[in-house]
């Protein structure tokens, strides 16, 4: 992408490439940024070259066609998709949130943040592409969402910025992006759904699925995080990025559900597997991540890429 010249991996050789493996997942990424902050030394003109943007078709084929085989007998109705995620679930084996608050250490919360700050440190961002791809109740309703993630029209309370304060207070570095090479394949795909979904007019109701997926199980995972945090002395801001989101997604969700989806779907009803598809992708790969960072502290491991050094600040 420096050098201004045609990407060396063919189309072909993308739709042969592993959809989940490492290669994929950051090429993928690093394209996707260019819609985003882009990179020092890149020219922004980039972000539109055609050759970069056959190469990101070619991978974005490769992946949805790999989501929608996996996800055939997924449910296609929103109630069938979302009412699952509506009940606190009985047996918690399995929840990163549950094993965190119970008996995770701090190097396991720094690992959890630093692998979170790919999509926290420009959380929001994403799923603002669908904004002038709704209309009615569903564009109202996404912006309220949205207005909030964004701090109320306070610049310290923005979201992104909580999450950069919760990481100082844990001593890692909160420069957007810094930790990209220590992400595994598993935590880029989560990033990358919801860049293809939001670059996609074509994907609108998959991205309103994403969206709602994450703020109706985000409230119940922030309190247990919360909690985690307070019990390991993390700092005050890091308690106070998920007290936020337990107050602020409660809310969210119902807005949601019944605004954003109920609203797109009175407009464009044709539209229910999409968003169904949307909800069903997210937990898709959220489980497959767990159980990857899972898998690692078992073994007493870390679960990134390469560990993280001591911490760079001192944690109160």
């Amino acid at each position: 992408m420096r050098t201004g010249r045609p990407p060396t991996a063919s189309a072909r050789a993308a739709l042969e490439a592993d959809p989940w493996g490492e290669d994929l997942q950051l090429a993928l990424y690093l394209l996707y940024e260019l819609h985003y902050r882009g990179f020092e030394g890149v020219d922004d003109e980039r972000e539109w070259d055609p050759d970069l943007l056959r190469l990101r078709q070619a991978l974005e084929t490769r992946v949805l066609h790999a989501l929608r085989t996996e996800l055939r007998e997924a449910p296609r109705t929103v109630e069938d998709a979302f009412a699952p995620l509506l009940v606190e679930p009985v047996d918690l084996t399995g929840s990163l949130s549950h094993r965190l608050e119970q008996e995770g250490e701090l190097w396991q919360l720094r690992e959890y943040a630093t692998l979170r700050s790919l999509y926290h440190l420009k959380e929001a961002d994403p799923h603002a592409w669908v904004i002038p791809r709704l209309s009615g109740r569903a564009k109202a309703g996404m912006v309220a969402v949205e207005y909030d993630e964004f701090g109320a029209g306070r610049a310290a309370d923005i979201h992104a910025r909580l999450f950069a304060d919760l990481m100082a207070d844990l001593g890692l570095n909160p420069a957007y992006g810094r930790y990209v090479e220590q992400a595994p394949a598993p935590l880029l795909a989560t990033v990358n759904l919801m860049s293809h979904f939001g670059l996609h007019r074509a994907l609108r109701g998959a991205l309103v699925g994403h969206f709602a997926c994450l703020e109706v199980t985000s409230s119940p995972g922030s309190r247990r995080l919360a909690r985690a945090m307070r019990r390991c002395g993390a700092g005050a801001a890091a308690e106070r990025f998920y007290d936020e989101h337990v107050e602020a997604d409660a809310v969210h969700e119902q807005i949601v559900r019944r605004e954003v989806i109920g609203g797109l779907l009175a407009d464009e009803p044709d539209l229910e597997a999409d968003v169904a598809f949307g909800c069903a992708a997210t937990v898709l790969l959220e489980e497959r991540l767990a159980a990857h960072i899972g898998a690692a502290w078992d073994q007493g491991r870390s679960a990134l890429r390469a560990p993280l050094p001591d911490a760079v600040a001192t944690v109160t």
